[in-house]
């Protein structure tokens, strides 16, 4: 069964003969099209530094010692203070 999801996004690139000679046959390999073989190649790279970028891995031992610190919060300092009365001044919800 085919996927027809609708796809109201373009994006056009450009690349040097070698390169699209090289994408055209990995596409007949796969047995898709050009575009359907860059988009899901492109997409899996994509996650990857998402992943890389927005995730946080912490050995055993360095985790338990940030849970510790969430439940022990420290009080705040003069620093930390003035800092959050300068944002609450800076920044309008």
């Amino acid at each position: 069964m085919e996927n027809t999801t609708a796809k109201e996004s373009r994006l056009n690139i450009r690349c040097n003969g070698h390169a699209r000679e090289l994408l055209d046959k990995a596409a007949t390999y796969a047995h898709v099209s050009v575009s359907e073989f860059v988009l899901s190649h492109a997409l899996a790279s994509a996650e990857k530094v998402v992943q890389a970028n927005e995730s946080i891995s912490l050995k055993p031992a360095d985790f338990r010692a940030f849970l510790v610190a969430l439940d022990a919060p420290v009080k705040p300092n003069p620093a930390l203070k003035k800092a959050y009365k300068r944002h609450a001044a800076q920044v309008v919800r």
